[in-house]
């Protein structure tokens, strides 16, 4: 089975952690914050805070922004769920909005339409590795008088009109979960140049403490205060070091992302039943997933089942987050919401993507992928 994404650890990797496993600090430790320095430098920011996964990075980002009750966040349908549930578990109101046509991203006119006097920010997702119109969300934003989220968890290496994802909006969250550019395991990061909000999430990830182990030994002090009601979201130094050491190997990652994404754009110019997303001009795409859009008249489960029969790993990103009964139950949200991402899902489907993959394997995919309508 050639699966849609994996991750690649090599000796290198190994021998990082095995340091770290070996030293005197293997949470809270100097490599955390190693990590955190090397990251904000490398995605533009003067900050970066280190949590236990992309989901705790969002859980923390709308904590630092003070979402509550009462408050809106618009967030796309067409993504993973914890985009949405990061702002339930501030006790906040996700709002829906729809994507483009041919992106699957963020619609901004659509954002536009779902703003009211109670949003207090919007959450936007580099669906697939690819960024989002900030130029417009951005001036929606501060006409609004809120916050911009970035949801970059499939973008970690892509640029928006010469700038890294990470340094463009209020906060920039990352995942690095195995399927995704490097990873620590499960991880998670969040970028920003704001120095309060940096500080609000490390004290968020640590019980809402106000210092952690290696702080109070660096100060010879034994004496905490718990300030704000937090969560053990702490990322642990030897999955930092595994951070820090794929780090190095990112751009040339997301170059062979690239060159795989090239090789599937070529041998689906032009089909008619596999369509991919377009890929704006302007953008530097991270491809952490390739997906294509079956013509509606082919049955996308039986394309599905037979592509896994033949050991072709394809997955499916995603089911739009308003249509999950957990969603439909709590919020009301129901069908013809967002019909363009409702439309898409119903024909989308996720090509296996990951830069340990050859150009043997990739092949493999494309010949499959055409036979299953021949």
């Amino acid at each position: 089975m050639i699966p849609y994404g994996r991750q690649w650890i090599e000796e290198d990797d190994i021998q990082a952690v095995v340091e770290v496993l070996r030293s005197n600090w293997l949470t809270t430790g100097p490599c955390v914050e190693s990590f955190e320095q090397v990251f904000a430098q490398q995605v533009g920011a003067n900050y970066a805070v280190a949590v236990s996964s992309g989901t705790a990075a969002l859980h923390a980002a709308m904590f630092a922004l003070g979402i509550g009750p009462g408050d809106e966040v618009i967030v796309p349908a067409m993504t993973f769920a914890a985009s949405a549930n990061c702002v339930v578990y501030q006790g906040g109101t996700p709002v829906f909005s729809d994507v483009e046509q041919d992106t699957l991203l963020m619609d901004p006119q659509d954002v536009e339409k779902k703003i009211t006097s109670k949003t207090k920010a919007i959450i936007a997702v580099d669906y697939a590795g690819q960024p989002c119109d900030y130029h417009a969300l951005k001036a929606i934003a501060k006409s609004a008088g809120i916050a911009l989220v970035d949801d970059a968890c499939h973008a970690l290496g892509a640029m928006y009109k010469g700038q890294p994802v990470g340094s463009i909006t209020d906060l920039s969250v990352f995942s690095f979960h195995p399927v995704k550019h490097i990873t620590t395991g499960e991880g998670g990061m969040i970028a920003t140049n704001d120095g309060t909000m940096a500080q609000r999430m490390r004290i968020f990830r640590n019980h809402g403490i106000t210092t952690d182990h290696h702080q109070r030994e660096q100060m010879g002090s034994w004496f905490y205060e718990m300030v704000d009601m937090g969560f053990n979201y702490r990322l642990t130094d030897f999955q930092c070091a595994l951070g820090l050491n794929q780090l190095k190997k990112l751009s040339a990652w997301v170059q062979r992302r690239q060159g795989i994404a090239l090789q599937y754009d070529n041998a689906f110019q032009g089909n008619p039943v596999f369509n991919p997303l377009r890929r704006k001009d302007d953008v530097s795409h991270a491809y952490h997933l390739y997906v294509v859009r079956l013509s509606p008249d082919h049955d996308r489960s039986a394309i599905f089942g037979k592509l896994r029969d033949l050991g072709i790993g394809v997955n499916v990103h995603y089911i739009p987050v308003h249509l999950h009964p957990y969603y439909r139950n709590r919020f009301h949200t129901h069908t013809d919401m967002c019909p363009v991402a409702e439309k898409a899902y119903e024909h989308i489907i996720s090509l296996p993507l990951f830069p340990g993959m050859s150009d043997t394997d990739v092949a493999t995919v494309i010949e499959t992928v055409k036979s299953t309508t021949t």
